[in-house]
């Protein structure tokens, strides 16, 4: 058992904010808060935390660890004057030339620095054609090597090898998903990572591939985690070959519940976000690569129902990403305030309770023990009422202090507990020669 003592507790929803607390902790779960209570547990690890900031913990709810050596890419890249030469020349190429080691380096580099930028949790959704099976295994190591919690999945797709390559991607999403319940089953390893059934977009998945999805989906118990309507040529490519609209297509299929996880969104139609919201349903909003690629932008926010944010391979900070996400709405004549992102943030949370059937996103007594904490010296009162505010225009990842994930501190004092300079050291090497692999490839 362990106490946080004297820590500011900040909770996102409802917000609030309350100093002098001490936090009781039980191996993974939070068991009491409350003012002075230390004292009641004399045999307690006590960690003084001298009013830092302790706030549920982080969650971003879309990302691609498989992206994580892309940084500062040399690799000759082709003109993309749009967003399909983008995904052709460059993503595209990137996880072709993926190979065990440098996901697993990728994914590695990707857990620690989302663990610095406060993250207690990551969704991921995953791409590697030549290395298919075993893949989600590899990307679960390394979240379970840095201590990150988190869910993945592979991207089904049939845009390389047809068939052929929808069932392998169909199997290994099984296959993973069988391997956690394995795994829970014997307690052997810390259960930190969690499945979804992945799918790349409605473009590149055939109808054959969405019967695949559906019973996948049916066998293992698990939702499904998709690209919708990022660029409008998926919605014009579902137009033309299907006559449908994006999520209703994929509802025909029985593939939209309340596991489902839609990133991007950005050109549904009123009747997809209604089906969305119908099936409870979560759709995860990416500024920031949004802005990169140049897609547009969703004016729809605030009809969604289930909203989160993601960064889409734009690394893990949480932080960040809110402050675009409000800023860029702004820009758009959005009428939303820095507290609704907030909760936005906050909502990745309940993709966690929906998919580890257990409680997150509270400092409270039964909630799990993943928390983030901050130094932050408030120029002015810090209240429920404008943390919101304070999140948007001064707290930001530099302000990470520790994090604690299932119970356990996995970065204390701006400090992992290993050296992590040999892990950057080699993926630097690694990094290298995934350019020249992608050279090569046509």
């Amino acid at each position: 058992m362990q106490i946080l003592k004297n820590a500011t507790v900040v909770q996102f929803d409802p917000s609030c904010v309350i100093e002098h607390l001490d936090i009781v902790i039980d191996g993974s779960v939070i068991k009491e808060v409350g003012s002075g209570i230390a004292d009641h547990y004399p045999q307690a690890k006590v960690i003084n935390l001298n009013g830092k900031i302790v706030m549920p913990g982080l969650v971003c709810a879309h990302n691609h660890f498989y992206s994580g050596l892309s940084r500062g890419i040399t690799a000759k890249i082709d003109p993309c004057p749009d967003f399909i030469s983008t995904l052709k020349n460059l993503w595209w190429k990137l996880d072709r030339a993926l190979d065990e080691e440098s996901l697993y380096y990728s994914g590695l580099i990707c857990s620690l620095e989302a663990i610095k930028n406060g993250c207690t949790a990551v969704i991921d959704h995953h791409a590697s054609p030549q290395f298919i099976k075993g893949s989600l295994n590899v990307l679960r190591q390394t979240f379970i090597k840095a201590g990150l919690r988190g869910m993945t999945c592979f991207e089904t797709t049939d845009r390389n090898g047809g068939s052929r390559e929808l069932w392998a991607g169909v199997e290994e999403n099984i296959a993973f998903a069988h391997l956690i319940d394995r795994e829970k089953k014997s307690g052997t390893e810390p259960y930190l990572v969690e499945a979804h059934i992945g799918a790349h977009a409605p473009f590149t998945v055939t109808n054959e591939g969405m019967e695949m999805l559906r019973e996948a989906m049916k066998a293992t118990g698990r939702g499904l985690h998709i690209h919708a309507a990022e660029d409008r040529y998926d919605v014009s490519h579902g137009h033309d070959k299907y006559g449908q609209d994006l999520i209703a297509r994929l509802d025909h299929f029985d593939l939209i519940d309340a596991k489902t996880l839609i990133a991007h969104g950005l050109h549904l139609s009123d009747a997809d976000i209604a089906i969305l919201n119908d099936r409870d349903a979560f759709l995860v909003h990416n500024a920031r690569s949004n802005m990169n690629n140049q897609v547009g932008y969703n004016h729809k926010l605030s009809q969604i129902r289930n909203l989160a944010l993601g960064t889409d391979g734009i690394g893990s900070d949480m932080f960040e990403e809110l402050k675009f996400a409000f800023f860029k709405h702004r820009d758009a004549n959005g009428t939303l305030w820095p507290d609704s992102f907030i909760r936005f943030v906050y909502n990745g949370n309940t993709l966690l309770a929906r998919n580890f059937n257990a409680r997150f996103g509270r400092v409270d007594a039964g909630y799990k023990a993943d928390l983030t904490i901050c130094d932050y010296e408030s120029p002015t009162p810090l209240s429920g009422g404008n943390i919101g505010g304070h999140i948007a225009f001064g707290l930001n990842s530099q302000s990470v202090h520790s994090v604690m994930v299932d119970g356990k501190i996995v970065y204390e004092n701006r400090e992992f507990a290993f050296d992590v300079a040999p892990i950057y050291e080699q993926a630097r090497k690694v990094s290298q020669a995934l350019w020249q692999r992608m050279e090569r490839l046509n």
